[in-house]
């Protein structure tokens, strides 16, 4: 096995299942200790830890709902005080609200962006704080802030498109400490909130160049290139990663 990133300690933001757990996984098989991050289901969560510890690796499960800042903060601060370390930051906890603009609410409005927003800068905000040289710190965004696509998104792809700008500046503020920030587009992924085999599964493949889903493996890949040593000449970058539905 090539133990990428022994040494490195991950924390991963809503890595209790789907894209968040491949992550969790992955960096854990190069050799990382990782804290995941989850707000519903502790099971869910203590099964991916466990699964890391089958790896040989550290394992931490922390509560932490997104919408909630102080919980986020205190989710870096504690994979810092169990884990000894902060090396690697990936933001993957969201959510999607969907709706015409007509029926969306301010509430709606504060949900998605706290989750889906605020929460990243926070959590960014508190683990550069701890970040070595040569940190780094991913977000998964989403391919629908560079193309909407269809209705009903206008308010999630908002925040999205946000977390972009967000990223970029950061790059900007990180940089000279070797810091890397980047963004990673998913498209339509093979997860449980989005099966490959779902009821509009058809319809979504037909706006793809590749005609296929990717897999959340896929998205995971991308995020070991991107905090690995191959990854670090690379920041400030929003990186597709989407079978072609912004080609």
């Amino acid at each position: 096995m090539n133990n990428a990133l022994t040494g490195k300690v991950a924390l991963v933001t809503g890595g209790s299942r789907g894209i968040g757990a491949a992550i969790a996984r992955l960096l854990a098989a190069q050799g990382a200790d990782v804290a995941i991050t989850y707000s519903r289901s502790k099971d869910q969560a203590q099964a991916v830890a466990e699964e890391i510890q089958a790896l040989g690796q550290r394992a931490e499960v922390i509560a932490a709902d997104a919408v909630d800042a102080t919980q986020v903060i205190a989710a870096v601060d504690t994979t810092v005080s169990r884990l000894g370390r902060l090396d690697i930051l990936v933001n993957n906890a969201g959510n999607f609200l969907t709706g015409h603009i007509d029926q969306l609410t301010l509430d709606d409005y504060d949900q998605t962006m706290s989750v889906n927003l605020r929460a990243v800068f926070t959590a960014t905000m508190q683990a550069s704080k701890y970040l070595p040289d040569g940190g780094r710190i991913v977000s998964i965004g989403s391919c629908l802030a560079s193309r909407a696509g269809r209705e009903g998104i206008s308010l999630y792809a908002a925040s999205k498109a946000a977390l972009v700008g967000l990223t970029k500046g950061v790059a900007r503020d990180l940089g000279k400490r070797g810091i890397t920030v980047n963004v990673v587009q998913p498209g339509p992924t093979d997860t449980d909130m989005n099966p490959a085999d779902g009821a509009h599964a058809d319809a979504v493949r037909a706006t793809l160049a590749l005609s296929a889903y990717g897999h959340r493996e896929d998205i995971a890949a991308t995020v070991l290139h991107l905090v690995g040593e191959s990854g670090r000449y690379i920041t400030g970058a929003v990186i597709d990663v989407d079978g072609g539905f912004n080609a």
